[in-house]
Order: structure tokens, then sequence, then C-alpha cells
């Protein structure tokens, strides 16, 4: 068991939030955390350096991303341990948050030293509260696999939980992200923001169709999907409970999956009696 009493002086990382798109998001305390830690570990030197000019700082900067970020651990404990404060940036957002620093963050703690995070910029809170879904509970699962297969097997395995799901999407692969989603999880409720905090900012709301229909395939973008809905109803009959999810934009097949689930019997039996007619 280890405790952390953040504010003791002690050498600190410090993981700084940056604006994902509109400049003024960035914080009182982010800018002035920025001038005070003595060395910099950036996503992206470049962007960082465009930030850290705008802001009048000037600080030393390590290359750290994804591909680096383990050899960079003993440049972060050496720093620590001749008493600087670092600071972790990536190229927008909070870091950690589907962004490099958890390798960095997690050896400063096994060897004792302070992690503090400051609050600021994350694209999929904005997602969150605009999208009109339900704010909680909700689950945050970052990017899906480039790989259809493996993207379809994630897919399965969250169709059924009864939470909002928030992803987020690359504008190339957005469109086969989609006809997943509509294969696995049916014709669902979902959101999809881009360009968040920027100008050209917008949100597209609807079922899956009609947001596919409408939607403009640039800029980083986060989908919130509407979680499981189980019908309680005791008493519904078995061809009713398979229409009302029909009704909710899930196929007759995967409708029947779900009430055999839910109803304990074997989806052969919901089958027959749905083509049947029978209650």
């Amino acid at each position: 068991m280890k405790s952390q009493k953040s504010y003791d002086n002690s050498p600190t990382v410090y993981l700084i939030p940056t604006p994902i798109g509109n400049m003024e998001d960035i914080t009182i305390r982010s800018i002035n955390t920025l001038k005070m830690v003595d060395i910099i570990f950036s996503e992206d030197t470049r962007e960082t350096a465009l930030l850290l000019k705008k802001l009048d700082i000037h600080k030393p900067l390590v290359s750290s991303h994804n591909y680096n970020e383990k050899n960079n651990i003993p440049k972060l404990l050496q720093y620590l341990n001749e008493g600087k404060n670092v600071g972790i940036v990536t190229d927008r957002g909070t870091p950690i948050i589907s962004d490099p620093g958890y390798d960095l963050v997690k050896i400063a703690i096994e060897n004792n030293f302070n992690v503090v995070s400051l609050p600021g910029p994350t694209a999929f809170v904005s997602a969150l509260t605009t999208s009109g879904l339900a704010p909680h509970p909700f689950l945050f699962y970052g990017f899906l696999s480039n790989k259809q297969s493996h993207r379809i097997k994630e897919l399965e395995n969250l169709k059924n939980y009864p939470f909002t799901i928030i992803l987020y999407e690359s504008p190339h692969r957005i469109e086969k992200t989609l006809q997943d989603i509509l294969k696995v999880m049916g014709n669902i409720q979902i959101s999809i923001s881009r360009e968040i905090s920027k100008k050209y900012e917008e949100i597209y709301r609807g079922r899956v169709e009609e947001v596919q229909n409408q939607l403009q395939t640039k800029g980083e973008m986060v989908l919130v999907l509407e979680g499981h809905k189980t019908i309680e109803q005791p008493n519904i009959s078995i061809k009713d409970h398979i229409e009302k999810y029909i009704e909710e934009g899930i196929s007759a097949k995967e409708a029947i999956k779900l009430v055999a689930k839910e109803r304990k019997i074997t989806k052969n039996e919901v089958y027959q009696v749905y083509h049947r007619g029978e209650k």
C-alpha cells in the first residue's frame, strides 16, 4: 500500500492537459505548471514547441511517444532523482487518455515519486455531455482495433452492456466502424462529435443509418453509443418482446437472441413462437 501527499514539495510528475482545438481551453493552472516544471516530456515536440512559443514559455523538451516511451524511463528517473519536476504533455488533450504517458507514470509511482494530474480538456467528456444520451453509467473504451475481425469481436463483447459506450475513431476508418456497429449492435441511437471545440465543430445525433447519411468524414471523432436496453416487462408476450427490440432498431435475428437470453429459453423456442405469431 502506498499513499501520496501530492503537494509536499518533493520531485513530481505533472500530467498537463493541452487544448484539443480552441487555444482558450488551456487553464491558468496548466500555463503556470508549464512555467514551473524543469523539463517536459512531449508526444510531439513540434506541436508542444508551438504551444510554448504562443505562451512565451521556454523549457527543454524530450520526445516521448508510443514507440519510445519505455526507452525514456531512465531519463525520467534521472531527472526526478536530481530533484527536478517533470511535465508530461501530449499533442492535444489529457495525457494517458488514449495517448502516451502511462509507462512513465507507472514507473514514477513504483519509485515513490508523486504524480499529479491537472484537470483540463478531454474530448470524450465534451462528447458525452452533448450527446443527449444517458450520461451515467458510461464506459470509455477508446479506439477499437483497426482490424475488422478484431473490431467485430470487440463490438460483440460490448453490445449487451447496459451503459453508454464512448469510442474514439479516425476519419479514414469511421465509415467501416459505423457499418460494423450497425451489423453487430443494430440501428441504435448514437452521437458523433467531430472537431470538438474548433470553429467547425459538428455533432450528429440519431440512429446509425441516419448518421451515416449525413456525416462529414473529416477530423478526429468521438462516438457515443446508447447502452443495451433490457425490456423489463415480465407479462409481455414473446412476440411483442421481440417487436419491442425491433422498434429500437435491432434486427429480428438479434432480437430473438436477446429475448432468449433474458427469458432463459432457447433461441429455437423463441424463433418458433415468433414465426408462428403465437403469444
